[in-house]
């Protein structure tokens, strides 16, 4: 019976590490989702009013967002964003020389902004709307698809 049990231990097996490896690297591993470094950012994203669009720009990527709560309160802005690792380095431009910086994640499938944006981006909204905590999901990798969307005014917010 104990050489059973010795059997059984798995004291040494290679396939466990002395250092324990997180969640999200062992899904990526296991093919179970994205790397978000090997991922291009360029597409559309979406939920529920949120929208985000990303196309490649020369070095850096061109970056529209738009949020709208109905009854004319949303926000919507364009400029362009830079990409290391899974942070997008944002900056919004407007007319009058208005802008406004954060840093955004991306995870593979997901572009989630900061939930406590600069004050400089309420700039780029109505009353009672913000950016803050911006939650969208990839609906396609499509460049075109990106280049189409539109704020409330239909203005194209990916547009060159």
């Amino acid at each position: 019976m104990p050489l059973l049990l010795a059997a059984c231990s798995g004291g040494g097996s290679a396939g466990n590490s002395a250092t324990p490896q997180d969640l999200e690297s062992a899904a990526v591993e296991r093919g179970l989702v994205r790397d978000p470094s090997d991922t291009g950012v360029t597409g559309l994203y979406a939920r529920d009013t949120d929208r985000v669009c990303v196309i490649r720009k020369g070095d850096a990527y061109r970056i529209g967002a738009f949020v709208d709560y109905g009854d004319g309160l949303s926000c919507a802005g364009s400029g362009t964003a830079t990409r290391a690792g899974e942070t997008l380095s944002v900056r919004l431009e407007g007319k009058g020389g208005i802008a406004c910086a954060f840093d955004a994640r991306f995870d593979g499938d997901r572009i989630t902004f900061p939930a406590n944006v600069p004050a400089e981006c309420a700039k780029f909204c109505g009353p009672r709307a913000s950016f803050a905590a911006l939650d969208a999901d990839r609906l396609s990798e499509s460049a075109a698809e990106a280049r189409a969307l539109r704020s409330a005014d239909g203005t194209r917010l990916c547009d060159d």
